[in-house]
């Protein structure tokens, strides 16, 4: 995927929009991993995320996800060592 360009949800493969919905799920993979992974910027997502998951799905993700310093790496403190690469590096679906 070009990080250049924003693709929409047309140009994602199937595989694209779940490893999309995977990382977008897991706490410490942040909005800008998912951008440099998959070309798609939090608004995207957050659309993708809408449209792909049932309603009270929908907001059970967006609940936990407002506030969660994690989803941001801005927010996150200098203790937290981990990389969240390696966590969205397993999630790259098969092209």
């Amino acid at each position: 995927m070009n990080k250049q360009s924003s693709p929409n949800k047309s140009m994602l493969s199937i595989g694209d929009i779940s490893a999309i919905i995977q990382m977008a799920w897991e706490d410490r993979t942040t909005f800008e991993t998912i951008q440099e992974r998959m070309g798609i910027g939090e608004s995207e997502v957050i659309k993708i995320m809408r449209s792909e998951l049932k309603p009270d799905s929908f907001k059970m993700w967006r609940k936990r996800m407002k506030g969660r310093v994690t989803k941001h790496r801005s927010l996150r403190s200098a203790e937290m060592k981990f990389s969240d690469h390696k966590i969205a590096d397993h999630r790259r679906p098969n092209c």
